[in-house]
């Protein structure tokens, strides 16, 4: 229910304009570790998140945890409540200078082909999801935070075969206020 509620409340901030983007320099692995443990603390089945940030060119950089937190989130959630109990969900991270990717994939059911075009529409629900508890916000939350982060999100998936979603940040810096900045 609380989880309802933050992606209710996180649609609604958005269409008021009250989502804002506000990027500050975050510890990437340690972020990463933070997520995991609450998506796995309060998942109702039971799944392995196995963390490959392996090819990190920086461990800080900036970016909107605000944001991209339900981001990851409600990937992990929905590869968690889509793959079979007890399976292992891979979550990999990596950097440049220039941005960072997110991977999350798992070995669920996966996504019709027919309906990944609609998957980002609010309380849209494939066709093999319908006798999964859900309420079709998690995708539109993604995409909604994704638009004011200026990100991108794909998806490759093949039903009984599990999904993997790619999630592609631009890497923001700190704007000068007197001075000019160090090359992060």
């Amino acid at each position: 229910m609380n989880y309802l509620l933050a992606d209710l409340l996180t649609l609604s901030r958005a269409e008021a304009g009250k989502l804002e983007f506000k990027p500050e320099q975050v510890n990437l692995p340690m972020f990463c570790h933070s997520l995991i443990n609450e998506v796995q603390n309060s998942a109702v089945k039971t799944s392995k998140i196995v963390l490959s940030a392996q090819q990190l060119d920086y461990d800080e950089v900036y970016l909107d945890p605000t944001l991209v937190s339900p981001i990851l989130s409600n990937l992990l959630y929905n590869a968690i409540k889509y793959s079979p109990l007890e399976s292992t969900i891979t979550f990999s991270v990596f950097s440049t200078n220039q941005e960072v990717v997110f991977l999350v994939k798992d070995q669920g059911i996966g996504i019709h082909i027919s309906d990944q075009m609609n998957i980002y529409e609010p309380f849209y629900r494939g066709k093999n999801a319908q006798e999964i508890e859900g309420t079709g916000l998690g995708l539109s939350v993604v995409k909604t935070c994704l638009d004011l982060h200026q990100g991108q999100i794909f998806v490759d998936s093949k039903v009984g075969f599990g999904t993997v979603f790619k999630v592609v940040l631009p890497l923001t810096y700190p704007q000068p206020k007197s001075r000019a900045l160090r090359n992060w």
